[in-house]
C-alpha cells in the first residue's frame, strides 16, 4: 500500500525528534483497503487470462448448488409475442363464437384498441401427436417428430402487454431493463466449460429484437457475464481475424506490455473495474482467433447435416443456420446460446403471418431437438422455446378471418422445455375456454426463471450479487420451482 494513498505517511512531531503518524480518516482507511483488495483482484484476473483454465478465472467452471441434469441452455426466443391459441393451446370455443361482438371489461382493455372486439377463431386445425397425443397446430410438420421431447406449459403470465418491457421481463426479470438476462446469471453461477469461447453467446436475426442489446447484458454483474452477439452475415465478430501482416506471436507480445500498463494503471485506480474486463475481453478475442472460425464455419458439415436443418432452402435457411450453431456451441462447451426470431406480432393477417413464422423454425427446431438426442446431448442441454407474451382471443378488427389477428394477453402464454430433467411428453397447465387467462399450475414469470435455474443446478435465493446496498438476484424478490415441469 502506497503511502500518497491512505494518507499514513511519517510526519515530523514538533516536540520530538520521534515520527509520528497522523489519524487517518474513516474515508482514507476504507479506500485504502479498497485498493489493496481492488489490486490483488486485478493482479489475480489477468494471471487467469494467462492461464485459461485457471480456477480463479471468472469464467472457470463452478460448481452447482444442487445436482442437475442440465449443463447448458439452449433458448429459442420468438419475439413479438406468438400465439398459443393458434399454436400449443388449441380453443374450440372460439370456433362457436368467430366474429361475434366481445367487449373487454379487464384492466387492460384501455391498452387494447378502442371501439367494438371481436372473437377470433383460429385459422389452423389442430392433430394429436406422439404417444403423449399432444395437441400441435397442424402448420408444424417436422416438430410432430419430436414431441414427446416437449414438455409444454400453459399456465405462464406476465406483466407487461408492451414489447420492449415484456422482453426485458423474460429475458431478465425486470421490466425495465438494466439487469442481468439469465444467460448472465447462469453463466455467473456456473462458469463456462470452454475458456476460448464466450460463455454466452448471442444469435439474433438481422435486426435486433425490441429493447436491443439491454435483453443479453450483464446489468450490475461484471462485464464478463455479458451476451457476444454473433452476426449473422459476414464474419459474425467484427475484426475477428487479426490484421494482414500481424503474426500471433506479436499481438501476444502486444497483449502481454498492455496488461502491464494496465496493472499499474489500475493500482492507481481499483474504482475502475472495467479495465479488468476489458483485459480479459482483448485476452479472449485472442484466443477466439484459433477457435472461432471452426465452430461457426457450416462449409465442412455433410450435406445430410444441413439438409435435416434445412439449410440452403429459403424459408428456413438463416434460423436453420443458427440452430446448428446452437448446437455446435453447445457442444464445445458454451453454457448458453439464445437465439432470436422475430415476426410474431400479428395483429391482423394470423394466418399468413404465423404460417410463415412456423415454417421458418419448424424443421430446424426439431432437427436441433433430435440432433442433441443423438449426439447423447439433450439430457444435458435444456431447449427453451417462448416470446414474451400471448395473444388475446379477441381482436378490434373485422374483416372475416382472412383479416382477423390478436393483440397482447399478459395472462396467458404458452412456453415448451426439452431435454435437461424437464417432463418430457406433458403438458402442465391450462388456460380458460377462451384462451384469455391461465387456469391451472398459473405462476408468475419470476417463478419460470427460478425453475429455469433450478433445472441448470442453480437455486435463485444462493445465485446473488450484492449491488446498491443488498444482495440482488434473477427473481427480484424471490420464487418458487415449478415442480410439475420436472422429470
Amino acid at each position: 500500500m502506497s503511502a500518497e494513498t491512505v494518507s499514513l505517511a511519517k510526519t515530523p512531531d514538533a516536540t520530538s525528534n520521534v515520527m509520528s503518524y497522523p489519524h487517518p480518516s474513516r474515508r482514507d482507511l476504507l479506500y485504502g483497503l479498497g485498493l489493496t483488495l481492488g489490486s490483488a483482484a486485478l493482479s489475480s484476473l489477468l494471471k487467469a487470462d494467462e492461464k485459461p483454465n485457471a480456477a480463479t478465472s471468472p469464467l472457470a467452471p463452478k460448481t452447482p448448488h444442487h445436482p442437475a441434469k442440465a449443463k447448458a441452455c439452449i433458448s429459442l426466443f420468438m419475439e413479438g409475442g406468438p400465439s398459443h391459441i393458434d399454436t400449443f393451446d388449441p380453443k374450440p370455443k372460439l370456433a362457436e363464437l368467430h366474429m361475434t361482438e366481445f367487449q373487454r371489461q379487464d384492466k387492460f382493455a384501455s391498452q387494447m384498441a378502442s371501439g367494438k372486439r371481436y372473437y377470433v377463431q383460429s385459422p389452423f386445425a389442430f392433430r394429436q401427436v406422439g404417444q403423449a397425443g399432444l395437441a400441435l397446430c397442424e402448420q408444424f410438420e417436422h416438430l410432430a417428430g419430436v414431441a414427446d421431447e416437449l414438455c409444454v406449459y400453459r399456465g405462464l403470465q406476465v406483466d407487461s402487454v408492451d414489447h420492449p418491457t415484456a422482453c426485458y421481463q423474460m429475458n431478465t426479470g425486470n421490466r425495465f431493463g438494466g439487469d442481468p438476462a439469465v444467460g448472465a446469471w447462469t453463466t455467473y453461477g456456473l462458469g463456462s466449460e470452454n475458456q476460448n469461447l464466450p460463455a454466452f453467446v448471442v444469435l439474433p436475426e438481422g435486426a435486433y429484437p425490441q429493447g436491443g442489446a439491454a435483453n443479453w447484458a450483464s446489468g450490475f454483474l461484471p462485464a464478463h457475464f455479458q451476451g457476444t452477439p454473433l452476426r449473422e452475415h459476414g464474419s459474425p465478430i467484427l475484426d475477428l481475424a487479426p490484421a494482414y501482416g500481424v503474426k500471433r506471436e506479436a499481438q501476444r507480445a502486444n497483449l502481454d506490455l498492455l496488461a502491464e500498463l494496465n496493472a499499474a494503471d489500475a493500482a492507481r485506480n481499483p474504482h475502475h473495474g472495467e479495465v479488468a474486463a476489458r483485459m480479459a475481453a482483448y485476452e479472449l478475442a485472442f484466443r477466439m482467433q484459433a477457435e472461432v472460425p471452426g465452430i461457426i464455419d457450416l462449409s465442412k458439415e455433410d450435406q445430410r447435416t444441413l439438409d435435416l436443418y434445412g439449410i440452403g432452402r429459403e424459408a428456413t435457411d438463416s434460423f436453420g443456420r443458427r440452430c446448428l450453431l446452437a448446437r455446435k456451441l453447445v457442444q464445445a462447451g458454451v453454457r448458453f446460446v439464445q437465439l432470436f426470431e422475430g415476426g410474431w406480432d400479428s395483429h391482423d393477417y394470423l394466418e399468413r403471418a404465423h404460417t410463415q413464422r412456423i415454417k421458418t423454425i419448424d424443421q430446424p427446431i426439431a432437427a436441433l431437438i433430435g440432433d442433441l438426442k443423438r449426439l447423447g446431448l439433450l439430457e444435458s442441454t435444456l431447449v427453451v422455446w417462448g416470446g414474451e407474451f400471448g395473444r388475446s382471443p379477441d381482436n378490434g378488427i373485422r374483416g372475416g378471418g382472412q383479416v382477423a389477428g390478436r393483440d397482447h394477453n399478459a395472462k396467458a402464454m404458452c412456453v415448451w422445455l426439452a431435454g435437461g430433467g424437464v417432463k418430457a411428453g406433458h403438458v402442465v397447465g391450462a388456460t380458460d375456454e377462451l384462451g384469455a387467462s391461465a387456469v391451472e399450475a398459473v405462476h408468475h414469470v419470476r417463478d419460470f426463471h427460478v425453475t429455469l435455474l433450478h433445472l441448470l443446478g442453480l437455486a435463485d435465493n444462493k445465485l446473488t450479487f450484492f449491488h446498491e446496498g443488498r444482495f440482488k438476484q434473477l427473481s427480484q424478490t424471490g420464487g418458487q420451482v415449478i415442480r410439475e415441469l420436472l422429470a
